[in-house]
Formats: C-alpha cells, structure tokens, sequence
C-alpha cells in the first residue's frame, strides 16, 4: 500500500511540476469552447442547445492531448522497467498512473466546464450536474486512454494513432454525458438514468482498463 500511495503521490506532483501538459489541456479546452459561439453566432437558444455537446466534446479533445503523457516520460527514462519488475504487479501500476491522469487533467477539466457553460449560455441549474457528470464519466476517460497510450508505446508521432485508437471508445461517455447535461437543461427526461450509467462505464474502465494496459505494457517492453 505504502508503494502504491508513492507511485500516486509521485506522479502527481511531476504532473504538476512540469505544468505544461496541464496548461496545455486546459488552453485547448478554452479555446475550442471561446471560438464556438462566434462560429455560430449570437443566437442564445441555439447555443443552450448544443452547450452540452460542445463541453463534453472539447473536454474529450482535450484529456487526449495529455493521454500520450501517461506512461511516455517512465518508458524514456526507463522508470517503467523498474516498474514493472517492481512489488507492485504491473495492473495496479496502470491503475494508478490513470488515477493520476484523471486527478491531474480530468479533474481540473470538470471544475472548469462551469464557467465556460457561462459562454453557451447553459442554464445555471444544469451546472451541479454538469460537475457531477464530468467528475463521474471522465475516469473512463483517463483509463481507456491508458489503454491507448500502452498500445502506442514506443512509437513516433503517436498521436494521431492514439487518436484513432480511443476517440470510438469515447463515444459511450460522450452519448450518456450529453444525455444527462441535456436532461438537466432542458428536459423533459430524467438526468439520473445516462449518471449512472457514467458511473457504470467509469467502474467498468477502473476494472477492465488496467489490465488490457498492463497486457500492453509487457508487449511493449519485451
């Protein structure tokens, strides 16, 4: 336990340090969602409509740009050799670098979706969903892109490739995300029904992820 809690804590704090792989998330996920409604104009409905969509689907563009990050900086240095033949079995070392993926760009992702709703003219009761939404769905996020990230491992200019690997596997999340945002914003269908089957896909990925990327991960590093 003691190791596992010193592979998070590390990870983490590197994850800050170096800053611009956060920044960098975080940038794109305003940008893409400031540029929207002067592509679409000043009609406030239309913007209400599709505020949902646009939230879910910038903020899945923009956990990818970090998804390569995953396990890239400890194959380079080969920290991940000493993972892997380390006292945690290589499944919860994949875990746990998802869980800080997720705490390091999920998280901070979510928190920010509020105030750019304020720039699609999302209704204000719909915004405790929308965190509780984005907090629930983007551990699937962080850990079908570990997946992706170990499949690519190695490779040169794998981002495209990551890309095409895990954009399909977001679309469970993206549907039963937009659904529940939706639902809160302008009804008439319940938001609970797509919420807990964001939890279902998050608790799915949190247990099946790790060890397709853990299958990965030994491929890689024969």
């Amino acid at each position: 336990m003691k190791e596992a809690w010193a592979l998070l804590r590390r990870d983490v704090t590197l994850a800050w340090r170096e800053g611009g792989t956060i920044g960098t998330a975080l940038g794109f996920y305003l940008v893409v969602v400031a540029i929207t409604p002067l592509g679409l104009g000043p009609d406030l409905n239309l913007l209400s409509r599709i505020a949902p969509g646009v939230l879910w689907v910038a903020l899945l563009l923009a956990a990818l740009l970090s998804a390569d990050r995953i396990f890239h900086n400890d194959y380079e240095d080969g920290s991940l050799d000493v993972l892997a033949t380390g006292p945690l079995p290589l499944p919860l070392v994949a875990c746990i670098k998802s869980l800080a993926h997720w705490i390091t760009t999920g998280i901070p992702l979510a928190l920010l979706a509020p105030v750019l709703g304020l720039l699609l003219n999302l209704p204000i009761e719909s915004y405790p969903l929308l965190v509780a939404s984005m907090l629930a769905g983007t551990p699937a996020v962080s850990f079908v892109a570990a997946i992706g990230a170990s499949l690519t491992l190695g490779l040169r200019r794998s981002g495209v490739l990551l890309a095409l690997l895990v954009l399909p596997l977001y679309v469970p999340v993206l549907i039963f995300g937009v659904a529940a945002v939706s639902a809160a914003s302008i009804g008439p269908a319940s938001p609970w029904p797509p919420f807990m089957m964001l939890c279902a896909l998050s608790l799915a990925s949190v247990v099946l992820a790790p060890i397709a990327s853990a299958a990965a991960l030994r491929a890689a590093l024969r």
